[in-house]
């Protein structure tokens, strides 16, 4: 039995709001309650009428650790409503829409909540190891004199050395490289420019202030922190954004050689993003009005060191499965991690060379204008919370879709770890969507 179509019903996201070098104003599971109540608050059934709801979270904090519980639960879903938390890295949110889609297509649900959050401002500071086993002789101590003799042995370094949660999240285990470091090779293998970066990261900002001022990141419903103060828009975008600015910003994973930097990688970001994916029973049943329907996905594995180019080992399976070349898409979401990511990904479908030797093709694949790609800018402008970013490009791949007129778009995104992971989609008539009628 081939791929059966599963709709997106609707679907809404937070802003993404970039971290600071502090905490930021919402923990993961306010932001996904927030989205969510306002995603279900416009539908004609009750959140208690959902069959499940999934959510995708890279780095859960130690009292949400399944946050699809808490979050299911804060929303009104009931005590009866199953909550599972999914984990695939950068796609854990592409994850949690690709769950939804093997129940929905075996039966075992008809109406599923799926998404993806993080808040990665609040990854935690941890102590080191010389300081936890200092802590643990400390626990054992049972006299004064011994308890004193601790304390005489604690060293100012042991404290002031806390070991970066972000940044040890970001470091793959296997091969011991960030994925800065990753996009570095990239950069070498396909000699990739400094100028070509930041060219692209400044087109994506500039993208992104188009998007907002035209309307069309209709997606976002603005959120409120305790103090009442509110946020409706994504706050890393720079309209300000130049290839001056961004020159002046030094290489960060390679200091000496590199070319990646901050302005040129995707930012550390908080937020959350949400759909209703339904059956065709379901959308009879409640006379829904769907953005579009997922028609195919694929997972893929490769190098770590190589992790960016997962949307191209990824995506090419989909294109071979139904015809279709590069320019049959009509718009492309390749999540940026990286402008050197992105860039290494176009790269690698023009080599013949890599799609002999890597994808089994007789040769290149072709070129994928910029013109049907991130057309409203991506993570580099709109950021990156890696949970959440999965389900950001398919939501707002098919609203771009819708925006534009056109009909087949593919999101894609590279995953920490080596992996790859792809969708296609294609909008159809917002009149209810009939049996036999599509």
């Amino acid at each position: 039995m081939g791929f059966q179509p599963v709709y997106v019903v609707d679907g809404a996201r937070t802003p993404f709001l970039k971290g600071r070098n502090a905490p930021g104003p919402f923990a993961a599971s306010d932001l996904a309650v927030q989205a969510g109540r306002a995603l279900l608050i416009r539908q004609p059934f009750a959140p208690t009428q959902l069959d499940e709801v999934i959510l995708g979270c890279a780095s859960p904090s130690a009292d949400e650790v399944n946050i699809a519980r808490v979050v299911a639960l804060r929303l009104g879903c009931g005590h009866r409503m199953p909550a599972w938390t999914v984990m695939r890295n950068c796609a854990s949110g592409m994850q949690a829409i690709d769950s939804a889609i093997a129940n929905i297509q075996s039966g075992r649900s008809q109406l599923v909540l799926a998404g993806g959050v993080d808040a990665l401002s609040h990854a935690p500071l941890l102590y080191n190891e010389a300081m936890v086993r200092w802590f643990g002789q400390m626990m054992q101590a049972r006299t004064m004199a011994q308890k004193v003799a601790m304390f005489a042995r604690l060293r100012p370094t042991q404290l002031l050395s806390p070991v970066i949660g972000i940044l040890k999240g970001l470091t793959d285990p296997v091969i011991g490289l960030l994925m800065g470091q990753t996009a570095e090779n990239l950069a070498w293998r396909f000699g990739i420019s400094r100028q070509q970066m930041d060219e692209y990261s400044v087109r994506s900002h500039q993208r992104a202030v188009a998007a907002r001022t035209a309307g069309r990141l209709g997606e976002i419903v603005p959120v409120v922190d305790a103090r009442g103060k509110v946020y409706a828009e994504d706050d890393g975008v720079r309209a300000d954004s130049s290839l001056a600015g961004l020159g002046k910003l030094k290489p960060f994973f390679d200091r000496k050689y590199g070319r990646v930097t901050p302005g040129n990688s995707s930012q550390i970001t908080d937020g959350a993003a949400w759909l209703i994916l339904a059956s065709e029973a379901a959308v009879d049943q409640w006379q829904l009005a769907p953005l579009g329907r997922i028609t195919d996905s694929q997972w893929a594995g490769l190098d770590p060191a190589q992790m960016g180019l997962g949307p191209v080992h990824a995506a090419t399976p989909i294109l071979q499965r139904h015809p279709l070349s590069l320019d049959d898409i009509d718009l492309w979401e390749i999540n940026e991690a990286f402008a050197a990511q992105v860039l290494g990904c176009l790269a690698a479908w023009e080599s013949d060379e890599y799609c002999r030797e890597q994808l089994g093709l007789p040769g290149a694949l072709g070129v994928l204008s910029h013109d049907r790609l991130n057309v409203d800018g991506s993570a580099i402008a709109v950021g990156h919370p890696v949970g959440a970013s999965g389900a950001r490009i398919v939501l707002h791949l098919l609203q771009a879709l819708r925006a534009a007129n056109a009909r087949r778009g593919i999101a894609a995104i590279c995953i920490g770890g080596g992996q790859g992971g792809a969708m296609l989609v294609e909008t159809i008539s917002r009149e209810p969507a009939r049996r036999g009628n599509q």
